[in-house]
């Protein structure tokens, strides 16, 4: 086996189905030697998008995402998709391709200090200097991916490290060539590139892949579930919040969703956690959550740090007993100190926490669940007013607010979400119910936008049946639109839909009103749908609120028959989202 051959053999054995990748030299012998092992290699138009889709793979099966990128300007492309999981704490690994060995630092192509480029941005970084580096490093990289709090990873795969050991002595002999004439310094050097290329292979069957374990979890303290459970127990109004965090679990979704109907509480969820408990379900709420954080008397963060989305804590009432959950320290404790810090994964928390409590005595919250329940129905009805009143009076395009009441109304049971975007997109949180768990992905903290053609492809490859919708800002999706043509090639048959309003809107709205001025904020009406035609699907191109049932029933279909779709939908101007930027 060569070191391609190697790498492939340990993705294989941890069940690793998918690798993502823009070709290089300095990586090909990864990518075939995958494909001889049965993963499905995905090459993508931008590495960025590769480090997407792997970031999609690992949130949705809990199985580390992988991506492998070429040498130099290939990996320089992944920083913002690698910085975006760490954040997201997303378990990745990024196999990097290097120059070789012997012409590390001498000038050759693509050759750049890598390994400082991707140290800050990971939790774990090696390069291998020999053959039989190669297992046991990435062993350590798929482990280290996930355990404590999950994040990228960084190997880098020198290219003289995955050829064939014949194929590297060619190499390094027709850069020598000592002959008969040969003066003493080019014999030294055929020596050492010879003692060099022995060293390289020596003991690389050694080193034979090893039997995956799973890793575990951070344990949870007895004694914190006590403290948290005695809380629990002692509270009149306690409102429950889950992040992303708490779905680093996939496959306990659904044990997680019980144990929130058995808590009994109102729930908030967010990120990741968005579908938790299906599309209606009495406990959840969507909307005032801030009024309901300043009315309760205890709060549990479940994988959500008190950072800008909870006002740096200033949200949640002083008195108010905090319960936080996070397998991060540091995240536990951010801005605001939890009463009853619980250092363990936040998943396994609630349904421990539920477990715990059954027997007791139950608390009656009825009343509180109804007061919160009757702020969110009323929310929802202004809104459904809004886009009545406002789809009544348009006399051309589309407003937004209706036209995703009308996507939540055409939406697949078995569907799932991606968000790539500012204002469209926000609003959209509003309206679209996530059917299921693990139904909507969104950049997370980092707020990255781009994100949408790597997740969306990651999670339909992950899901080829379920229905697969990106929602897109007219600015998010140039970042990505070029991937129209990686779901052709890849039978990738996703609905994207862009809120086309010629404009940074999000940024343009408070620029213009506080500066005046509009510069850097203003784009075209482009023909987003004739780009995504020209690259192989199925485009349409809506401008009225009357034609928005039979666009969208056109497009399921075309995906249905396995053709990406891309909706252009010119929006009619909308201040739904007025001050609502966040620093």
């Amino acid at each position: 086996m060569d070191g391609g051959d190697r790498i492939a053999e340990v993705l294989r054995r941890h069940g690793v189905q998918f690798l993502f990748t823009l070709c290089g030299g300095h990586i090909s012998p990864i990518l075939v030697g995958a494909k001889r092992r049965g993963i499905r290699v995905v090459d993508v138009r931008h590495e960025v998008n590769a480090v997407f889709a792997a970031d999609a793979v690992a949130r949705l099966t809990g199985v580390p995402g992988i991506a492998a990128v070429t040498a130099g300007p290939g990996l320089t492309n992944t920083i913002t998709a690698v910085k975006n999981a760490q954040l997201a704490q997303s378990p990745i690994v990024v196999l990097g391709g290097a120059t070789a060995t012997v012409l590390k630092g001498r000038g050759a192509l693509q050759d750049i200090d890598q390994m400082s480029l991707m140290r800050p941005h990971v939790k774990w970084a090696q390069a291998a200097r020999r053959v039989r580096d190669l297992v046991p490093l990435l062993e350590e990289a798929l482990r280290v991916s996930q355990e404590g709090v999950p994040g990228p990873v960084f190997l880098e795969c020198p290219v003289d490290l995955l050829y064939r050991a014949d194929i590297v002595k060619s190499w390094y002999t027709a850069k020598s060539k000592p002959g008969r004439s040969a003066s003493l310094q080019e014999r030294a050097l055929a020596a050492y590139l010879d003692f060099h290329t022995w060293r390289m292979f020596a003991g690389a069957d050694a080193v034979p892949p090893s039997t995956p374990r799973p890793v575990a979890p951070p344990p949870l303290a007895r004694d914190e579930l006590r403290a948290a459970a005695e809380a629990f127990a002692r509270a009149e109004r306690p409102v429950i919040v889950v992040g992303s965090q708490a779905m680093a679990l996939p496959g306990e979704a659904r044990g997680i969703a019980a144990a929130l109907e058995s808590l009994g509480a109102p729930v908030y969820l967010s990120g990741m956690a968005r579908g938790l408990l299906g599309a209606g379900h009495p406990l959840q709420m969507r909307h005032a959550r801030k009024a309901a954080l300043k009315q309760a008397d205890l709060v549990i963060l479940a994988g959500v740090p008190c950072d800008f989305r909870l006002d740096y804590g200033q949200n949640i009432a002083r008195k108010a007993v905090l319960v936080a959950a996070n397998r991060s320290e540091e995240e536990m404790q951010k801005n605001r100190s939890p009463d009853v810090p619980v250092l363990a994964d936040a998943g396994r928390f609630l349904q421990a926490l539920a477990n715990k409590i059954a027997d007791g005595p139950r608390r009656d919250r009825g009343a509180w669940v109804k007061q919160l329940r009757a702020a969110d129905d009323a929310r929802d009805a202004e809104i459904a007013g809004k886009a009545a009143a406002a789809s009544a009076s348009a006399e051309a395009m589309v407003d937004p607010l209706h036209l995703f009441r009308r996507i939540d109304a055409a939406l697949d049971d078995n569907s799932q979400m991606i968000a790539d975007g500012g204002d469209f997109v926000a609003t959209s949180s509003y309206i679209v119910r996530p059917r299921a768990p693990l139904s909507w992905l969104d950049p997370g903290v980092f707020g990255t936008l781009g994100v949408g053609g790597g997740f969306a492809l990651g999670a339909k490859l992950v899901r080829p049946e379920t229905e697969t919708w990106v929602f897109y800002g007219d600015g998010s999706v140039g970042y990505s639109l070029i991937e129209f043509d990686t779901f052709v090639r890849h039978k990738v048959p996703v609905i994207a839909v862009v809120g086309n309003d010629a404009s940074w809107a999000q940024i343009a709205r408070e620029q213009v009103e506080v500066l005046g001025d509009a510069c850097g904020t203003e784009l075209r009406r482009t023909d987003y749908h004739r780009a995504a035609e020209g690259l192989g699907g199925v485009g349409f191109d809506l401008r009225s609120t009357a034609a928005i049932d039979s666009v969208l029933a056109e497009a399921k279909a075309a995906a249905r028959g396995g053709a990406p779709v891309l909706i252009n939908v010119h929006l009619a101007g909308t201040d739904f989202r007025k001050g609502s930027i966040s620093m």
